[in-house]
């Protein structure tokens, strides 16, 4: 027996009625009568008919389906925006091509090739670290394929984003910090190609000169965000001849990889040493020694928002001459760890 999908043809010559009827009788067009619909469907389902979605990309113009690039799915942060995004797109009748882009430029590059030859009908971002050329997302605007950009967002003009504010994350984690006694405060920061990372550099400094404090730019070092950067950093802010006495990460998992390291070193880190950190993930509530506090970034809710502005570029299609950019700013929030709140 044969694999061959059923086709709208055989099904009309096996009834010997056009092609047209039989197309028209799928889809309960009203020139059509309930007897010959019945018959058309009836046998559709007994021959288990499935329609040519290419057929259907043709006619509509459409595929229903948009794509998701970030950089990594086992973070719990993005899983958590993913789901989000995929919640959304099933209300909607669409199906979400996630793709991970492992914090590299050129597979980044690669993917969103991969994307636009499967005519996907939007994109949700989240760029790589490493990406220091945007060319790649440009030529999307060619193809009218809409781009909506979340938590990492690149430094270009006119684009659609959702982001959480850093810079007022940043001056809540490092006022916190002065309020219980902190003096000398340094900074793990990210990679320079990410904007966040300027953002949380802001927020440190206005915090500091916030408190009339003078800003040392030796305490705020940069790292690629892996285990062994985050480590080289560390070592660097405690070689400082100001030792700092607390220090804000990039994330949750820089945090984890700074504290395994200052264990190492054995640094008394209920005395000497304390951590803040950004995205307030599940993780931080298993570790030996957790951040005393941590910033809100709320994944979902970034995520959601991205898929709301696409879904509404996707239904109200303008040009590139009159088209509005969406720029949603979601207001961060310090979460103080239970266990530290006596300090």
């Amino acid at each position: 027996m044969s694999n061959k999908p059923t086709t709208i043809k055989e099904i009309a010559a096996i009834l010997n009625v056009s092609v047209s009827t039989v197309s028209r009788a799928l889809h309960n067009h009203p020139s059509i009568g309930i007897t010959t619909q019945q018959k058309v469907q009836k046998l559709a389902k007994e021959l288990n008919y499935e329609p040519n979605q290419s057929a259907i990309f043709f006619q509509k113009g459409k595929t229903s389906t948009i794509g998701l690039i970030l950089p990594e799915l086992s973070e719990a942060f993005f899983s958590s925006a993913v789901s989000a995004i995929e919640d959304l797109a099933y209300q909607k009748n669409y199906t979400v091509l996630i793709a991970q882009s492992h914090d590299d430029e050129q597979r980044e590059k690669q993917l969103i090739e991969m994307m636009k030859n499967h005519r996907v009908d939007g994109l949700i971002v989240s760029v790589a670290k490493t990406t220091s050329n945007f060319d790649h997302f440009e030529v999307l605007e060619r193809y009218g394929i809409p781009i909506v950009f979340f938590d990492r967002i690149p430094p270009i003009k006119n684009i659609h984003s959702v982001a959480c504010n850093m810079e007022t994350g940043t001056i809540a984690a490092v006022t916190y910090l002065l309020q219980i006694g902190h003096r000398c405060i340094g900074m793990i920061n990210g990679p320079a190609t990410l904007a966040a990372s300027e953002e949380r550099k802001k927020g440190y400094f206005e915090a500091i000169t916030k408190n009339r404090l003078k800003f040392d730019g030796s305490l705020v070092v940069s790292c690629d965000l892996t285990e062994k950067g985050t480590q080289e950093a560390l070592d660097k802010l405690l070689s400082n001849k100001r030792r700092p006495t607390a220090i804000v990460t990039f994330n949750d998992y820089n945090a984890l990889y700074a504290i395994k390291h200052a264990r190492k070193l054995n640094i008394n880190l209920d005395k000497d040493l304390k951590f803040v950190s950004y995205a307030n993930l599940p993780l931080i509530n298993y570790m030996d020694y957790v951040p005393i506090a941590s910033v809100e970034q709320f994944p979902a809710l970034q995520g959601q928002k991205a898929a709301e502005i696409l879904f509404e570029l996707l239904k109200n299609k303008t040009t590139s001459s009159d088209i509005f950019y969406h720029k949603v700013t979601i207001e961060s929030e310090l979460i103080v760890n239970q266990l530290n709140r006596q300090e």
